[in-house]
């Protein structure tokens, strides 16, 4: 028994230095490993073992296994296997089944110990600009270590051997495509202190006055002034992105395109109750009223943005626990718009599934702008995020260098479409309607914004108007 466990061991290691030989292209052969379905499932250990040491470096200690994410690295193993059985046969010899088994996985330590050099070299910021070439490189890699595994076991057999390199490429992109790697170590989350919550008393009563003093603040409309106004909704208390996002938003807006004095935020984020309304559907369609009572609806415009989550049956997610709040829906939101009198609109929804709202939102005096398209995800909310990437892209990026929301969308969505295809993500397909009016009306607001802010000198704060124009 010793003397087996033994064998085994020093088989495991050369099977490793041989593998580390192949994958970084130093001179090895067929003959420097050991292939036997003992050592294939030793190297398959190993290399778990390898991915979850890697994992404690990158994420840090306390933390846990993964068990979701353990249980999508075995399902990997079979389909490895299948190709390995496929192209075998494409060689007729079933021998090579086993062999192209352990040659793939023997290279594996190499590529985890390279991937923590390179997630510590992330750290710095002089990496940044070359992390999306880095990915790059490592599926070249990849695919090159595929070619040269075929090349060390069987030559080079003419259609034989293209045929097995097309099949694995079809499974590497496959494997990238729908077994995303993640991380078999899981950092544990801090304790933290309880935070403010809805249900307290006192946040609970000042929570049905913020809305109406933000309403209330409102500056009013300039006679003869198209004036933009502001409403953004953080929808998803959840997680701090959307606050953050919302917060850069707003101050942008009240930095280049005149909306001071003419902002409201909905806010779902505990840090925030004391100050900010939540954002619920009913506080969205107050909100929405009491704008079509305060603007000029003929002259002026406003922008609503809303970032959150979104389903695939083109739900926004409206999230403040222990509150069970309303989801909204497209149709919901084209009724609160029609109902609010407003007439010139800019709607900018950075959320999944976003393009759903299109449709149902679309008319001749309104700009309709979309994260992503009908069928597809968007990117970038994840916890530790200050923007998701579309609405970085539109407003911190785009909207710093033009006051023009048609141009800057033409601009993010480049920017969007380039950073997804740098990191391996499917595209989320941004969308964008301008309605026929509404083109003119924009060239107007821009033309105003271009020459500066309009002082309001003279002008008060007036009560909100109780009949709409």
């Amino acid at each position: 028994m010793l003397a087996a466990a033994v064998s085994i061991g020093q088989d495991l290691r050369r099977n490793l230095l041989a593998g580390a030989r192949l994958a970084l292209f130093l001179p090895v052969r067929a003959l420097n490993f050991r292939v036997s379905v003992a050592q294939y499932a030793v190297l398959v250990l190993a290399s778990l073992a390898c991915w979850l040491a890697g994992g404690m470096l990158r994420q840090g200690f306390p933390g846990h296994l993964d068990a979701a994410a353990f249980a999508v690295a075995l399902a990997q193993v079979p389909l490895v296997l299948a190709g390995c059985f496929l192209a075998a046969r494409l060689f007729r010899e079933p021998q090579l089944a086993l062999a192209f088994a352990v040659l793939l996985v023997a290279t594996d330590p190499v590529f985890e110990a390279v991937g923590v050099a390179v997630q510590l070299a992330a750290d710095f910021d002089a990496f940044a600009p070359y992390a999306g070439a880095v990915n790059w490189v490592f599926l070249a890699w990849s695919f090159a270590v595929l070619v040269r595994t075929q090349l060390v076991l069987t030559g080079w057999r003419g259609r034989r051997s293209v045929a097995a390199l097309v099949l694995f490429a079809l499974l590497l992109a496959g494997l990238i495509a729908y077994f995303p790697r993640t991380e078999l170590w899981a950092p544990d989350e801090e304790d933290a202190e309880p935070g403010p919550s809805v249900l307290q008393e006192e946040i609970f009563h000042r929570q049905g006055m913020l809305l109406d003093e933000q309403l209330a603040a409102l500056r009013p409309e300039r006679p003869g002034i198209t004036d933009l106004y502001f409403l953004g909704v953080a929808a998803d208390g959840g997680q701090d992105t959307f606050y953050k996002e919302l917060m850069s938003v707003r101050q942008l807006m009240e930095d280049r395109f005149d909306v001071a004095g003419r902002s409201i935020a909905l806010v779902n984020n505990p840090a925030t109750l004391k100050a900010l309304p939540i954002a619920s559907v009913s506080n969205l369609r107050t909100a929405l009223e009491g704008l079509g009572r305060k603007i000029d609806v003929e002259r002026d415009v406003v922008m609503l943005h809303i970032t959150t989550h979104g389903s695939s049956d083109h739900r926004l997610y409206f999230d403040m626990p222990p509150l069970e709040l309303e989801q909204l829906t497209p149709t919901a939101l084209a009724r609160m718009l029609s109902d609010s009198g407003i007439k010139w609109k800019v709607i900018v929804i950075s959320a999944c599934y976003a393009g759903g709202y299109i449709e149902p939102l679309k008319d001749d005096n309104t700009l309709i702008i979309t994260a992503s398209d009908a069928t597809h995800t968007s990117f970038g909310c994840s916890a530790d995020s200050d923007f998701t990437w579309f609405s970085e892209a539109y407003y911190d990026d785009a909207l710093r260098e033009t006051r023009s929301f048609t141009e800057a969308f033409e601009m993010a969505k480049e920017t969007v479409a380039e950073r997804e295809q740098s990191e391996g993500y499917a595209p989320s397909n941004p969308q964008m309607f301008l309605g026929r009016a509404m083109r003119a009306k924009l060239a107007e607001l821009e033309r105003r914004l271009d020459r500066g802010p309009v002082p309001d000198s003279g002008l008060r704060n007036s009560p909100i108007r109780l009949e709409k124009k």
